[in-house]
C-alpha cells in the first residue's frame, strides 16, 4: 500500500492526504500537552478515546443539522474528514468560570455565569493564543463581521446540544473549545465545525462531585487522565460499562 502524505502535524492529531479529492484522514495520537506544550506526556490509549468521543459529537452535531468536517470513522484511530480553510480563531464557550477567565477577571473558579460566553484567541502557539476582539478578526482579515456572527451562531448551537447531552449523564460543561472551518459549494461558502470535540477541548465536571475528566487532570496532576476520559466514554455508552481504560491496539495474526 502506498505511503500516505502528511499534511499537517499537531499536539494531538495527524492529518493525512485522503482518499478523494477535499479529503482528509484525521489521526488521533496519545501525545498530552498543557501550557503550549511545556508540559507533555504519552497516555496510552488517549487517541482512541477522543477519536470515538468526536466521531459520537460530531454525529450527534449532525443529526441536529449542525453541519461538521466529519465524515466517518475509519478505524480505532482513525476518521475521514472534509478538508476545509481553518479559520485562525479558536472559539471558546464558558457556561462556568474556570481556567483563564478566573484569572483575568478574579472570578471565583466554579461560578456560574450570567449567560453562555463567547470567546475568540488567535491562533498562534508561539503568542500563547491570545484573547481577541471581533474589531482585531476584521480589522486584520481573519474573519468578516459576517463570520463572527455565524461563528458565533453555531458555537452557541453546539453548546445547548453538549450541554443537553453531558447533563443527562451526570456531567456538567464548564466550557470548550472549537474551531470553524470555510467550505465551498461551487461559489458558495459556508462555515462549518471542524477539528474535534473531545474531553481535549472541553471542560468536563461530575455535577455532584465536582471531579474533573477533562485535561485538568493532566494540567494539575488530578489522577489518570486515560481513566477520566473512559469515565466520559462509559457514561455516554460510547464503551460498554465494563471496559477497562483503553490502552494502544495489538496487532495480532
Amino acid at each position: 500500500m502506498a505511503r500516505r502524505k502528511l499534511v499537517y502535524e499537531g499536539k494531538a492529531k495527524i492529518l493525512y492526504e485522503g482518499p478523494e479529492p477535499g479529503t482528509l484522514v484525521q489521526y488521533f495520537k496519545d501525545d498530552a500537552t498543557a501550557f503550549n506544550a511545556e508540559k507533555r506526556d504519552v497516555i496510552d490509549g488517549k487517541g482512541v478515546l477522543n477519536n470515538r468521543l468526536s466521531e459520537f459529537f460530531m454525529t450527534g452535531l449532525g443529526n441536529i443539522g449542525v453541519p461538521t468536517h466529519f465524515i466517518r470513522r475509519i478505524n480505532m484511530r482513525e476518521q475521514l474528514i472534509r478538508a476545509v480553510e481553518i479559520i485562525p480563531l479558536e472559539v471558546v464557550v464558558r457556561n462556568v468560570a474556570a481556567g483563564s477567565i478566573s484569572k483575568r477577571l478574579g472570578i471565583d473558579e466554579g461560578t456560574a455565569l450570567p449567560r453562555p460566553i463567547v470567546e475568540f484567541y488567535f491562533k498562534d502557539d508561539a503568542l500563547g493564543d491570545p484573547l481577541v476582539s471581533e474589531e482585531h478578526a476584521i480589522a486584520f482579515g481573519w474573519a468578516s463581521q459576517q463570520d463572527l456572527d455565524d461563528m458565533i451562531s453555531l458555537a452557541l448551537r453546539v453548546n445547548d446540544f453538549m450541554s443537553g447531552l453531558m447533563m443527562g449523564v451526570g456531567i456538567k460543561l464548564v466550557d470548550f473549545k472549537i474551531e470553524i472551518g470555510r467550505i465551498w459549494d461551487g461559489d458558495y461558502m459556508r462555515l462549518i465545525v471542524a477539528d474535534e470535540i473531545s474531553p481535549d477541548s472541553c471542560r468536563l465536571w461530575d455535577m455532584e462531585t465536582g471531579q474533573k475528566f477533562d485535561k485538568d487532570v493532566f494540567r494539575r496532576d488530578l489522577g489518570n487522565l486515560a481513566d477520566a476520559y473512559t469515565e466520559v466514554a462509559r457514561r455516554l455508552g460510547v464503551m460498554p460499562t465494563n471496559a477497562a481504560p483503553v490502552t494502544k491496539p495489538t496487532l495480532i495474526n
